[in-house]
């Protein structure tokens, strides 16, 4: 595979339901998450539902950071998907089980890329010459 990005796909579990349900909270903790990964943030929206629950998203220049929370069960289902090799998804997530009071967290990290026969990491934002010398001729 060629390597573009990580992308860790979390399950939060044993939070508190009053945190879950909390969206300044979610939208401060995710934004600080960002922070602390070392990624930049471009823009963050999250949506309320009814009668609990709350889904957002941070946009990052890196990709994603996403979450979807269900108060209910005390469970919010997290995604941090980042490219290039200066952010680190797992200070992020580390924060936010720390901020939802997770009492326990599975992680399944996936590789995104291209398929290849061989696995490396390539650059998130190739040159302009890479790109020209890359891109087909017509």
């Amino acid at each position: 595979m060629k390597i573009l990005g990580r992308h860790l796909v979390v399950e939060f579990t044993g939070c508190s339901s009053k945190l879950l349900d909390d969206m300044q909270h979610l939208e401060e903790s995710l934004n600080e998450a960002v922070r602390r990964s070392g990624a930049t943030k471009v823009r963050s929206i999250l949506h309320r539902y009814n009668p609990q629950g709350i889904s957002g998203v941070v946009v990052i220049a890196e990709s994603h950071f996403s979450i979807h929370t269900w108060p209910e069960y005390g469970y919010a289902a997290v995604d941090f998907f980042t490219c290039g090799e200066s952010v680190d998804p797992y200070r992020a997530l580390d924060y936010m089980k720390e901020h939802l009071e997770a009492s326990d967290v599975q992680v399944t990290e996936l590789m995104r890329g291209m398929p290849s026969h061989i696995d490396e990491i390539i650059e998130h934002k190739p040159s302009t010459k890479q790109q020209r010398r890359t891109s087909p001729v017509r």
